[in-house]
């Protein structure tokens, strides 16, 4: 798998396959497809806004919106972004997050901010995977106003267990959009991390910003001042990628994040 994966040209893989997921076949075809791409992915076909068969491709069923109040929003200071798995929670230590066993990626890399030691170090990270039977849009954890969005160009690396054990600082070398909430704790990161057959990322409140385009290796930085409310649609992801929460020192005190390792947990639930 490793030599195989290492010789695909993964950008360009996934950005034709997310053309593909979003041609609209014949009804008959398409609900044929979004049927069976829920059964075998055990997805709940009645938490979907609209029937299954009204989503006019796959692509749309993926990033569909969910019924309204079925993800009430926790009272929680913060909440979870996505529906997902945590698979690393933890403390950022002298600028290091943790990758997998053993293995860890560098804040100044992964954000390209030159400021992100002052912002996170010591503080809190957490890295939500999310597989195809999630919900694949990204909400906002927190109540604060939106200051920035960096967006940094880069591979598509699979974002799986061998990936991540085997391919050196891959958090910092896949593409990336790294939304900056302003909050009375302080600034809140949340990093959309692209992987193989996503699309492309997009974002709720700039359609300017698109992942994966082909067009461009330099980073995009744009400042904003737009408030934002626990549980608000911040992006999606168009295939399944993984999120990573930064967030500033003392901001979860007294919150055991290492107690969700592994969990999987819902989007707006409360991290507390």
């Amino acid at each position: 798998m490793s030599a195989i994966t290492r010789f695909l040209p993964k950008n360009h893989l996934s950005y034709f396959i997310g053309k593909l997921v979003h041609i609209r076949l014949p009804s008959f075809i398409n609900k044929f497809i979004i049927a069976n791409f829920a059964k075998a992915y055990h997805i709940r076909l009645e938490d979907a806004e609209f029937p299954y068969d009204q989503y006019p491709s796959l692509g749309e069923f993926f990033i569909r919106h969910l019924k309204p109040g079925i993800r009430p929003v926790a009272s929680a200071w913060a909440v979870h972004p996505a529906d997902s798995v945590i698979t690393q929670a933890a403390v950022i230590t002298g600028g290091k997050l943790i990758q997998a066993k053993n293995k860890t990626y560098s804040l100044d890399q992964f954000t390209k901010d030159p400021n992100a030691m002052a912002k996170w170090d010591q503080g809190t990270f957490l890295t939500y995977y999310l597989c195809p039977t999630d919900y694949h849009r990204v909400h906002s954890p927190v109540t604060g106003t939106i200051k920035k969005v960096r967006h940094i160009p880069g591979a598509l690396w699979p974002v799986n267990a061998w990936s991540t054990e085997n391919i050196h600082e891959m958090f910092s070398i896949n593409e990336r959009v790294l939304v900056e909430i302003e909050t009375d704790r302080g600034p809140v990161g949340v990093m959309f991390v692209g992987a193989t057959n996503v699309g492309h990322i997009i974002l709720a409140f700039d359609e300017t910003i698109i992942g994966n385009q082909l067009l461009s290796s330099a980073i995009l930085e744009k400042e904003y001042s737009l408030p934002v409310k626990k549980g608000d649609e911040l992006g999606a992801f168009r295939m399944g990628s993984t999120v990573v929460m930064l967030y500033p020192k003392g901001a979860l005190d007294g919150v055991p994040v290492a107690n969700y390792l592994n969990q999987q947990v819902q989007v707006s639930g409360a991290l507390s």
